[in-house]
């Protein structure tokens, strides 16, 4: 090869190398702007909520939003209205939208399948909030919240623990929430899973009050009004086991309104809301279970997990206290909500 073939040789080399160099460095900055345009980007959180029929509702919605604030999450939001309904078709707009991620209450526990499936089809994970469903597990990564079996055994533990004393017959009347909702089931379920070793316990009458003070009032109005006072055919009421606060305040209402004095009645309740809170130090209940609300900041980690493939927890339990007439009040801090 003689020395003018090598020249034109190390030319095109140069000329090669220079123009593999330009490339990449155009390649580069193409994905570096894609990188930044892509960081500038909100994650989308579809988010359905059943309603606002409490202050614990409302606390939990607040919880979501600042959370997602904090965490440059964007929200879409539905409130359902306590309607199934409402909720599949907010669902399905969220996948026509097509968000990141999706994460709602479930009203009730049945019939979320079809749309979970339409979910797993466009590829957006789901994250189950609060109250859990009966559904194929494939069709949602986690799910997020109280554990209600674990409140009701909380509850009937107090029970238990300060009935120890009294081996007479004891009656309790339970004030169930929403039918066919996960968190009105643990509830009752763990609450008889403790009782049921204990025969002196007697459940005599157990009604749907849907989570709602009005219902609350409206029951505990016809039990008074029924029975000539806090008695259930024929027999007095010992206890009142109330799955949520706001029902609990309602039967307060109706008992202020009867002029009956709540402390002649064993009252728990589950939520602790601060308006129960202040009647347990009032010595109108006896405990009251805490279900935390302020599960927002758990949730966007979840969700930025999911967002970038990373599997979650199938299921992920708040940490939650229980709150009884034995307390030191004086440590207690304002609830917030």
């Amino acid at each position: 090869m003689n020395k003018k073939t090598k020249t034109f040789i190390r030319s095109c080399i140069c000329v090669l190398a220079s123009a593999l160099v330009l490339t990449s460095v155009a390649s580069c900055k193409k994905t570096d702007k894609k990188n930044a345009v892509a960081e500038k980007q909100n994650l989308i959180l579809g988010f359905s909520q059943i309603g606002s029929e409490s202050a614990w509702r409302t606390r939990n919605t607040e919880s979501i939003f600042e959370a997602a604030a904090e965490n440059n999450i964007q929200i879409i939001f539905d409130d359902a209205q306590q309607k199934q309904s409402n909720q599949l078709q907010a669902i399905r707009s969220f996948i026509v939208y097509q968000v990141d991620v999706i994460a709602f209450v479930p009203i009730v526990e049945d019939g979320w399948d079809n749309v979970l499936q339409e979910a797993k089809e466009a590829g957006i994970p789901v994250i189950i909030v609060d109250r859990q469903i009966k559904a194929d597990p494939s069709l949602y990564a986690g799910f997020l919240g109280e554990n209600g079996f674990q409140e009701g055994k909380s509850a009937a533990e107090f029970l238990i623990n300060k009935c120890s004393a009294n081996n007479s017959k004891i009656n309790i009347v339970e004030f169930s929430g929403t039918e066919n909702s996960s968190v009105a089931t643990g509830r009752a379920a763990g609450f008889r899973d403790v009782i049921k070793n204990h025969s002196k316990f007697n459940i005599v009458h157990s009604i749907d009050g849907d989570f709602l003070r009005s219902r609350g009032k409206e029951i505990m109005d016809n039990i008074i009004s029924e029975n000539g006072g806090v008695f259930y055919k024929g027999q007095k009421i010992n206890v009142i086991y109330s799955h949520n606060d706001s029902m609990t305040l309602g039967i307060l209402d109706s008992m202020a309104a009867n002029n009956i004095d709540p402390k002649e009645t064993i009252i728990i309740s589950i939520d602790a809301e601060q308006k129960s809170i202040d009647a347990l130090k009032q010595g109108k209940l006896s405990c009251v279970v805490e279900c935390n609300p302020n599960l927002g900041p758990t949730l966007m980690e979840l969700v930025k997990k999911i967002a970038e493939g990373t599997p979650i927890p199938e299921v992920t339990y708040m940490t939650e206290s229980v709150f009884t007439e034995n307390d030191d009040f004086s440590t207690y801090l304002p609830r917030g909500y």
